[in-house]
């Protein structure tokens, strides 16, 4: 037997009877004239250095004012395997799904035209959803093995913001927005039909609704590098992110999120294997419930401390109301009751040097804005604590 013939890897990717999976990676762009050719060229000869899977690149203006579309036109007039479209209905979301639903390819992709992804992982990206693992494979810039170079308030703020996913969606992924994802073709569509926004927040609202249903993500520990010539307005894209978690956590509470997804139950390899009795599978429908958590705890310490101030100066108040909120989850586990103790020292340390005429709703803000910031902190804090 030619060992070494054995040990040679064989590519067998989604359709393992007839071919490898094409891919087509999308470079949505609205007036990037200037990064534009740079972006392509360097792609195309990264593409053409030995990607192992048929590839074409789609160039897509939504929108542009400036000369982005006439070098887009130019691009795929240089390139066989460049193609180029435009769309009027600006914002990166309408783009990726103008392209992904006529895309003839097997899997569809995305990178930022500021190509601040290194593209070395771009064939891991593809890699998980090409041999039929993963539904949607995305970069992440805040796992383990990620290295990352961007300012403090781009740091501070995504943190922040894939906290909130985690503690109130309970995701499974830890970096939305990266600007680095990849999917099956025929599995995103569907999904597609629920995600309503079209802008910056399509890729959360994406990535939420595929774990409500059931969806495996796979995540790619990524080299990133912010370009200080991005289109992003960061707190303008916080404020909009955040109407759209409210959005999505109403429709997940209301049963509007569910797609039908055919999914094959798993089967042991072995022909003599006595398998464990099928379990339906458990899809991400607690997602809303931590959101709904946080809400009810914040208004249950406030209506518990309106009254209790009456009686009590601020601190007793304080303290009868987290207590009270807290003993029931204080009693299911040590790190819990830790929690509600940090939150009590740091509630009555906020209202300690409020002056008598700040107000009772002064008051009760800090209570709440106390509990909330021991929330976001301590859900930042998990995954290091996980590591």
């Amino acid at each position: 037997m030619d060992t070494r013939a054995a040990m040679q890897p064989t590519f067998r990717v989604l359709d393992t009877a007839a071919r490898t999976a094409s891919v087509d990676i999308v470079i949505p762009v609205l007036n990037e004239e200037r990064a534009l050719p740079g972006c392509v060229r360097t792609l195309a000869a990264f593409l053409d250095g030995g990607f192992p899977l048929p590839w074409r690149i789609t160039i897509v203006d939504n929108g542009s004012t400036d000369a982005t579309w006439p070098v887009a036109i130019a691009l795929a007039g240089e390139y066989d395997r460049v193609h180029a479209r435009r769309i009027e209905v600006r914002g990166r979301g309408a783009a990726l799904r103008a392209a992904w639903r006529e895309s003839r390819a097997d899997i569809v992709a995305y990178m930022d035209v500021d190509l601040s992804t290194d593209l070395d992982a771009l064939f891991p990206l593809v890699a998980a959803v090409a041999s039929g693992h993963s539904e949607i494979a995305i970069g992440t810039r805040l796992g383990r093995g990620a290295r990352i170079r961007r300012s403090i308030r781009r740091e501070v703020i995504s943190r922040g913001y894939n906290a909130l996913l985690r503690h109130g969606f309970r995701a499974g992924f830890s970096d939305a927005q990266c600007g680095f994802k990849a999917a099956r073709a025929r599995v995103v569509r569907p999904l597609m039909d629920k995600v309503e926004d079209d802008g910056w927040f399509f890729d959360t609202e994406l990535l939420l609704l595929a774990e409500h249903n059931g969806l495996r993500v796979h995540e790619v520990p990524v080299d990133w590098v912010e370009d200080l010539d991005s289109r992003v307005r960061v707190v303008r894209t916080a404020v909009d992110d955040l109407r759209g978690l409210a959005r999505v956590a109403w429709s997940m509470a209301a049963g509007r999120a569910r797609v039908p997804m055919a999914r094959p139950e798993p089967a042991p390899r072995h022909p003599d294997a006595l398998p464990a009795r099928a379990r339906r599978p458990r899809p991400g429908g607690g997602a809303s419930a931590g959101t709904l958590h946080v809400l009810f705890s914040a208004v249950l310490y406030a209506m518990v401390y309106w009254p209790m101030r009456d009686l009590q100066d601020p601190a007793t108040a304080a303290t009868c109301a987290f207590v009270l909120a807290g003993t029931a989850a204080a009693v299911l586990s040590l790190r819990t009751a830790l929690f509600f103790a940090a939150n009590l020292a740091l509630a009555v340390a906020l209202l300690h040097p409020l002056p008598p005429q700040a107000g009772r709703m002064a008051e009760v803000g800090v209570v709440v804005a106390a509990y909330c910031l021991l929330m976001v902190i301590r859900a930042a804090a998990s995954p290091l604590t996980r590591n």
